[in-house]
């Protein structure tokens, strides 16, 4: 049996409803890996019990990520979680769970990692002798408002440090729970100091449930759209990812939908599939489309002058060649068309004062 034929059977098997991954093998940094066999009794037969959601404490001693990145609008970014519940079979953070002997398949979106002291790090860092404020970007790797920061409030918690610092901040999510915080991005925006994005894979409701298990409907994240600009909270829509021959030819439509909405600003970012990630996306186009799951990996080869990812910055979110040219040419055709094409918002920096501390003495003028 070849290994494409064993994983896909290892998919079959160990599949699980409501999850995005299909399996959960080892870590690329583990030593041992296992496969489950047939012990004689039907035990592979046996249906797997439901896979829990557990939530544990991230000790990190910082709370602030910088970054280089020429791809990227920010140099600076908080995720106060790792890991994210939402399960997107595509999700390019999964191989960060390899850090911490972990899978990046199942275990990446069923034990998630909480940064619970957050806030407090945050107000430390803000505090720093020679702190320059710039946009902190927040779900730039896992999802600030994935299902169990209903409970946590880790999110709203750094928004209303943020606040009181007068720091601007920006935030891309799937998920309507960002609603849930427009008194405070509202109060943000009026200062100009906040703005959302709200990404959209697609408007077919069955293959956003199988791409993204957990992650809010379409219709709910368009109607996000509309809350938050409706409150004076300046956002736009990220069709992420385009993933040749499933869902690129939705780019029109979305952005017409995120227009009537209320968005003003848009993007695209092409499918990424570094390191695990391939492995895990072919089991996913194994199970849920079995008949284009060849024809979608050669046109994400045929974007990347051959291989199924690369790495480089300036080419690893838009692709090279004539498919990814012609993506680009109907992107900016779009985006124009349906009022789009607004510059990205600069949020102001000037505005940045730490609050008095309890003893601090206040000023007369």
């Amino acid at each position: 049996m070849d290994n494409n034929a064993s994983l896909n059977n290892l998919a079959r098997r160990e599949a699980r409803k409501g999850r995005g991954a299909a399996s959960n093998r080892a870590g690329r940094y583990e030593r041992y890996a296992s496969e489950a066999c047939d012990d004689g009794w039907g035990s592979l037969d046996e249906p797997l019990d439901k896979l829990k959601t557990t939530v544990e404490a991230d000790k990190s001693r910082t709370i602030i990520t910088r970054n280089q990145s020429p791809d990227l609008g920010f140099d600076r970014s908080i995720n106060v979680y790792r890991g994210c519940e939402h399960g997107c079979a595509y999700c390019y953070a999964r191989p960060t769970h390899a850090f911490l002997g972990l899978s990046a398949g199942q275990d990446f979106e069923s034990r998630i990692y909480a940064k619970h002291d957050a806030p407090s790090q945050l107000a430390r860092e803000l505090t720093k002798p020679g702190y320059k404020p710039q946009m902190i970007a927040l779900g730039t790797n896992t999802d600030p408002y994935q299902p169990v920061e209903s409970r946590l409030s880790l999110t709203r918690n750094i928004l209303s440090v943020l606040s009181d610092f007068h720091h601007p901040v920006g935030i891309v999510t799937k998920s309507f729970l960002v609603t849930r915080d427009i008194d405070i991005l509202a109060s943000l925006a009026e200062r100009n100091l906040a703005k959302v994005i709200l990404s959209v894979t697609s408007l077919d409701r069955k293959l956003s449930r199988r791409l993204e298990p957990r992650a809010s409907a379409p219709a709910k994240r368009l109607n996000a759209i509309r809350e938050l600009s409706t409150a004076g909270i300046p956002t736009g829509v990220y069709f992420a990812p385009v993933i040749p021959a499933l869902n690129e030819s939705e780019l029109e439509a979305i952005f017409e939908a995120a227009s009537e909405a209320g968005a003003t600003e848009a993007g695209y970012i092409l499918l990424r599939l570094p390191l695990e990630i391939r492995g895990l996306f072919e089991e996913w186009l194994d199970l849920h489309v079995p008949d284009k799951a060849r024809h979608i990996m050669n046109r994400v080869r045929d974007m990347h002058a051959g291989r199924h990812y690369r790495s480089n910055f300036g080419l690893r979110q838009r692709g090279t060649g004539p498919s990814a040219e012609l993506l680009h040419q109907r992107f900016r055709l779009a985006r124009k068309k349906h009022g789009l094409d607004s510059p990205p918002l600069r949020l102001d920096t000037s505005l940045f004062c730490p609050p008095p501390k309890n003893g601090d003495q206040l000023l007369l003028f």
